[in-house]
C-alpha cells in the first residue's frame, strides 16, 4: 500500500481548538453582527398615491388638544397615543391615553379619538370620548389596527376597591360603525 501525500489532519495544528481560538471566532461573530445590524434598511417609505387621489395628511398631534378632562386645574399628561384610519376617508386619526398628573397613585385615564383641526395649523380636535375618566378605568395597553381601537383596561368591581389595586381586566375594542364608535369586549378574570 503506498503512503497518502495528503498530511495526517491530527497534525495541523488548526484542527486544535485553542481558546486563542474561539476568542478570535467569537470577535469575528460579533463583529459581523455589529456591522450588520449598522447597514439594515432605512425605514420603510409610503408609496405614492394615484394619479388624482388626495394625499393622506399626516395624524392629528395628541398634544395641544383641547381634552374634556377636568385635573381641578393642574396639568394633564398624555400616557399612550396611538393612530391610524378608523372611519375609512383615507386619514389618520390619533387615539390618546390621557390622565391628571399626579404626584402619587394611579389617576383614571380617559380615552379620547382626535382628528385634524378644521384650519391648517389649529390643534387637533376630540370627536369622541371612548372612556371617560370617571369610570375609573386605567388603560395599560393601546393599539390601533384593522380600523379598530383596541386597549386593555384595568378597573374595579365596586367603590370599596382601594384605587392601588384594580380587580378587573377587559379587552375592548371601538370601531366606526353607522357614524359612531362601536364597542366590543368582554371583561376578564378578577385577579386578587
Amino acid at each position: 500500500m503506498q503512503p497518502s501525500a495528503a498530511p495526517d489532519l491530527a497534525d495541523l495544528a488548526h484542527t486544535h481548538a485553542r481558546p486563542a481560538h474561539w476568542l478570535a471566532i467569537a470577535t469575528a461573530t460579533a463583529a459581523v453582527v455589529a456591522l450588520a445590524g449598522l447597514l439594515q434598511p432605512g425605514p420603510a417609505e409610503a408609496t405614492a398615491a394615484p394619479a388624482g387621489a388626495p394625499a393622506s395628511a399626516p395624524a392629528p398631534e395628541a398634544t395641544g388638544a383641547d381634552y374634556p378632562l377636568d385635573c381641578g386645574g393642574g396639568p394633564h399628561k398624555i400616557a399612550k397615543r396611538a393612530s391610524g384610519d378608523l372611519d375609512g376617508d383615507g386619514n389618520p386619526e390619533t387615539v390618546a391615553v390621557v390622565h391628571c398628573e399626579a404626584g402619587s397613585g394611579t389617576p383614571p385615564s380617559g380615552v379620547y379619538v382626535l382628528t385634524r383641526g378644521k384650519r391648517p395649523g389649529a390643534p387637533a380636535r376630540v370627536v369622541a370620548t371612548l372612556v371617560a375618566p370617571e369610570l375609573r378605568k386605567n388603560v395599560t395597553a393601546l393599539d390601533v389596527r384593522d380600523g379598530a381601537v383596541l386597549t386593555t383596561l384595568l378597573g374595579y368591581s365596586s367603590p370599596d376597591v382601594p384605587s392601588c389595586c384594580p380587580d378587573e381586566k377587559e379587552q375592548v375594542s371601538w370601531r366606526w360603525q353607522g357614524g359612531a364608535f362601536v364597542r366590543d369586549g368582554q371583561a376578564g378574570a378578577r385577579s386578587a
